[in-house]
């Protein structure tokens, strides 16, 4: 059975942070996996010392009160972690922005873990949707109403026959071998001529039972959105998770028309695991 034996988890002084930390310590207890705290000063050296003006230019009280603020939330980190049961964990300050940062420490771990997309938070705003872009592993959004509660129990996952759905899937298959009951949900799969083979959802649903997932195929043909569908299908279903490709068709489509995955980024109630 796969399972997730690294995971790294954005932190930072959000008030929104205590719940993503929640559904990191939940899945690292689940899978005994060593869970990394990550948080960033914001600014690397090189950076600093161009904005003074020099590159041999040392860092001063600035960018010393940066590393403090970023050691502080690793401090405050380390000890929710310890008070949630995680046994094995680890802070990092990386000396860099916050996308870059992650971005980096994704290429060593099989999972990322961060806030929902917000407008409350316009320092990382962008960043869910960032690091499935340009990373090589799953991202898992957290919505700051999380509160602990089960995520790998009740699985809907979008599948429109693309690769980052397919990727999505690969990256989720350790919930989803675990899970008590997954739905895969297909909106209008009429509309995708030549990805679903004659009968859709059915070859998708094949793989998945062969991994021992427990699978049911829902194709929902309706004049909602696909995003708001998808939403929907999980509210009914009691889902705690949703899997879905980020920019499934091509990114200035899903911008123009307001796509599936920039309405899970910003509205999505429970977690979504996306990849590209």
């Amino acid at each position: 059975m796969s399972m997730y034996k690294t995971i790294v988890v954005h932190v930072d002084d959000a008030s929104h942070f205590e719940a993503r930390l929640r559904a990191a310590a939940a899945l690292a207890d689940a899978h005994d996996a060593h869970l990394v705290g990550t948080a960033a000063t914001g600014m690397s050296v090189a950076a600093y010392a161009m904005l003074t003006g020099s590159m041999g230019a040392m860092p001063g009280d600035e960018f010393d009160s940066l590393r403090a603020s970023g050691n502080a939330s690793l401090a405050r980190f380390a000890e929710r972690a310890r008070q949630l049961g995680v046994r094995s964990a680890e802070g990092r300050l990386v000396e860099d922005e916050s996308r870059a940062g992650l971005l980096l420490q994704s290429r060593y771990a099989d999972l990322i873990v961060v806030a929902q997309d917000s407008p409350d938070a316009p320092a990382v705003r962008g960043l869910p949707q960032y690091l499935a872009l340009h990373g090589p592993r799953p991202v898992l959004t957290v919505p700051a109403g999380y509160a602990g509660e089960p995520i790998a129990d009740s699985i809907v996952v979008g599948w429109d026959g693309s690769v980052p759905a397919l990727r999505a899937i690969d990256g989720a298959m350790p919930l989803l071998t675990r899970a008590r009951s997954v739905r895969l949900a297909l909106i209008n799969p009429e509309r995708e001529v030549g990805l679903h083979g004659d009968e859709p959802g059915a070859d998708m649903a094949l793989y998945l039972a062969r991994h021992g997932v427990p699978v049911d195929v829902v194709v929902e043909r309706t004049e909602w959105p696909p995003g708001e569908a998808l939403l929907r299908i999980a509210h009914d279903n009691d889902a705690g998770l949703l899997v879905t490709g980020a920019f499934g068709h091509s990114r200035y489509r899903e911008i123009v028309l307001g796509g599936a995955t920039r309405v899970l980024l910003e509205r999505a109630p429970i977690p979504v695991l996306y990849a590209h």
